[in-house]
């Protein structure tokens, strides 16, 4: 156990509530063992178990009885790397050592070491392969020595925790497989027959699996992690007049925070002072960033761009929204899928039954019926050999290897198993817009020429102001006149202002020229509902009206800015204190092959519904040009949590496909979880199950169909080898099958075949997929 203190607070009842950190503790059996520790601790009154994140929450009675938890844990074979108190702070997962460095890392290194000289030694014409020394009456050559070693240090983590298994009655994996190569090894220096390359083999295999889900569990902790520091640990608060900068733990509802420009907001609240411009893409996934004035309502984690805010906070540090979102991720990833369910279920009785076989097989011929013990002995290892789920366990594994080989060949990076396995059973498609559908880069799609201008008059001005301003919209206009090959001209721009919520202002060649919302424009006094379009700039707007005795009068307010918001379009007006110049509209711009996938995943029979924190009329206009089934706008994460929930309700399983941290408690809730993911955050890829690298939506299709293709060899694979390890069970008892049968039908041969239809996968190609 580490130094720190054990200690913790007061909670319901008399009890006092505390957290260990279990790094090693990763999986649902490892909690298993540890609740079955603790259950022998009388004062331990309530436990709370998270293998997401390596932790374990409990009331004790006492500061003793919290001890004796501690060396509960330690005593099932799980390290205690810290405790401290419950409920003061949110705490982070356990810290752990990374897997790669870890000692069983190192050992089962070594032991794959020795088990492919020892196979070297033995196979290669060497002459190396010589008698060592006969125990127990048979030889023991050279590679066997080897293949002893190779047992001894790979072996030694497994036996250890077989050992700890069966101290807590829990006939696990671990069991298992510390019986079969412990049998595999007594037999092998006792009989004739030679099974030392496959307990060597199970050693260095079911380490190197175990590793690979320890790191993956290690990936998902670090996410958690990050989503704990998108948050300042720090606020700036308002006290008597003064400002102080405490722990934002220690700010209380109702206080006052300032965050200055370009400062991260601490907590939730209301605005009472000051407007800006606020990036809420870390919360909401709005692309464009939100102008906040007093009375609306700011998240922690998003971050205050150009303006001063103060603002009353409504919600402590562990009741925000990004707290929720936290809250969200870790409970999506601690529930059980259907297929963990019925692999439990199936353990609880598979396990039991295989041990009770081979152990009467062992024991009642010889001891009952008088029939030859050392036979009877070999028959029941030999149904331990059988029983041992080596064949039945990488089914699944090699397919989804092959499988996730030829996806990230293809640009589709596949993060485990039974991701591949769900992928293959969705029935719909949730898809976030902004950063997915949507490049979450804004462009401008419109520029409406008033008043004589043309479309050059327009860009120049708009460019000239917003030069100096480093909003997105600023930014996408520029960029837009850049590419149009507008340039400013030899006009200085003067005296430029930001007018927060408003827009820009400078002063152009002399005059005044104003950029910003429609809002403005009316606050100088313009008539937006009677003005002129350049007749000779291009073709009239759809919604010119007669007002006057001249062509293309546009009413801006009843007709063009309630069209283009409409389409999802933010409208920008460019104009001087004189006249308005012009119009132009930016949006989100839509990937490419949005519509193609989407029509793809359709014509596959999968339902596809858009999730997006944007207004209704903007996820209207893209849901109507990319075409999906459905789309739910307006959503906060929780929001999109109970989307997905009450999709799975309606369609079934539900893949979610997100970029952003916004979407990481949704990716965690869904069957899978697929984040973009060169745009995509950190968190979300991490979160999420598979990513698409290269960002590049039409691989969804290819996913899909390649899920297919693998679970038909999944099923292949597994009922291939539970109906060998049948018929190799039969014949045990009639003398017909053997320790090596066994090993080289069940065992050896079995895991060629499976192998061998598992790579067929890899030769696959997304053209093969294509409807």
């Amino acid at each position: 156990m580490s130094e720190s203190t054990v200690d913790g607070d007061r909670g319901p009842g008399d009890g006092v509530r505390f957290r260990l950190e279990v790094p090693e503790m990763d999986c649902p059996s490892c909690a298993g063992k540890v609740e079955n520790a603790l259950d022998g601790v009388d004062a331990v009154t309530e436990t709370d178990f998270s293998p997401a994140t390596g932790v374990v929450t409990l009331t004790a009675a006492s500061g003793a009885a919290r001890e004796a938890a501690v060396e509960a844990v330690e005593g099932a074979g799980y390290e205690v790397t810290g405790a401290a108190e419950a409920g003061t702070e949110r705490a982070g997962p356990a810290a752990a050592e990374p897997v790669w460095k870890t000692t069983r890392a190192k050992k089962t290194a070594a032991s794959g070491a020795l088990l492919l000289v020892a196979l070297a030694v033995r196979f290669l014409p060497l002459g190396l392969d010589v008698t060592v020394f006969r125990p127990f009456g048979h030889s023991l050559f050279a590679a066997d020595v080897l293949l002893l070693a190779a047992v001894a240090v790979g072996g030694e983590v497994i036996v250890r925790n077989g050992y700890y298994s069966a101290r807590n009655l829990s006939l696990d994996i671990d069991f298992l497989m510390t019986v079969a190569i412990l049998g595999a090894t007594a037999v092998s220096l006792t009989t004739p027959e030679r099974l030392l390359i496959e307990a060597a083999s199970l050693a260095v295999l079911f380490n190197v699996s175990e590793l690979l889900e320890r790191h993956a569990v290690d990936r998902a902790r670090n996410s958690l992690t990050e989503l704990l520091e998108l948050a300042p640990e720090r606020a700036l608060v308002r006290r008597d007049g003064d400002l102080t900068e405490v722990p934002a733990g220690e700010v209380a509802v109702g206080e006052t925070v300032v965050v200055e420009p370009g400062e991260k907001v601490p907590l939730d609240g209301d605005v009472v002072a000051g407007e800006s411009a606020v990036d809420e893409a870390p919360i909401t996934g709005e692309s464009v960033p939100v102008d906040k004035t007093v009375g609306d309502e700011v998240y922690a984690g998003s971050i205050n761009e150009s303006g001063y805010l103060e603002f009353e906070v409504t919600a402590g540090a562990e009741d925000t929204t990004l707290s929720r979102v936290i809250d969200l991720v870790e409970g999506a990833q601690e529930r059980k899928t259907d297929r963990e369910q019925f692999v439990d279920r199936f353990a609880s009785y598979y396990t039991p039954v295989v041990v009770a076989v081979a152990i009467l097989t062992a024991t009642v011929p010889p001891l009952v019926l008088g029939w030859p013990g050392v036979e009877w002995l070999v028959n029941g290892i030999t149904f331990l050999v059988i029983a041992c789920p080596c064949a039945f366990v990488i089914s699944t594994p090699v397919t989804v290897v092959s499988g996730v080989t030829s996806a990230a060949r293809n640009g589709v990076l596949v993060k485990g198993g039974d991701h591949l396995e769900a992928m293959g059973e969705v029935d719909a498609v949730a898809v976030d817009k902004t950063g997915t559908l949507t490049t979450g880069d804004l462009g401008v799609t419109d520029v409406v020429p008033l008043n004589g201008n043309d479309d050059a008059d327009v860009l120049r001005c708009a460019r000239g102001l917003e030069a100096r301003s480093e909003h997105p919209i600023a930014a996408a206009i520029v960029g837009h006149a850049s590419a149009e090959g507008v340039t400013n001209g030899d006009r200085a721009v003067e005296d430029f202002e930001s007018l927060t919520g408003q827009g820009v202002r400078a002063e152009l060649g002399g005059a005044t020229h104003y950029a910003g919302k429609p809002a403005l424009f009316e606050d100088l006094g313009f008539d937006l509902g009677h003005v002129h379009f350049t007749t000779d700039a291009g073709e009239l707007p759809a919604d010119t009206r007669d007002q006057c005795e001249r062509a293309g009068c546009l009413d801006l307010v009843e007709d063009t800015i309630p069209r283009l918001q409409a389409e999802g379009k933010t409208v920008i007006l460019v104009g001087t204190d004189e006249e308005v110049e012009g119009l132009i509209a930016v949006s989100d711009t839509i990937r490419p092959n949005a519509a193609r996938t989407v029509a793809a995943l359709r014509d596959q029979g999968l339902t596809t519904v858009m999730l997006t924190g944007d207004n209704e009329g903007t996820a209207r206009a893209v849901a109507g040009e990319v075409g999906v089934d459905d789309f739910r706008a307006g959503l906060l994460p929780e929001d999109k949590v109970a989307a997905i929930e009450s999709l799975q309700a309606e369609c079934g399983e539900v893949a979610m496909v997100g970029d952003g941290i916004n979407d990481a408690p949704a990716l965690a809730t869904a069957d899978v979880g697929v984040a973009m993911g060169a745009a995509g955050s950190d968190t979300a890829i991490e979160t999420a199950d598979v990513a698409l690298l290269g960002d590049d939506l039409s691989r969804l299709p290819y996913l899909s169909k390649l899920s297919k293709r693998a679970n038909g060899v999944i099923r292949q694979n597994i009922w291939g080898s539970l109906g060998v390890k049948a018929i190799l069970a039969i014949g045990i008892p009639f003398g017909l099958v053997g320790v090596i049968h066994a090993v080289l039908i069940g065992d050896v041969g079995m895991t060629s075949a499976i192998t061998g239809n598992a790579m067929r996968l890899a030769r696959l190609q997304p053209e093969d997929f294509q409807d």
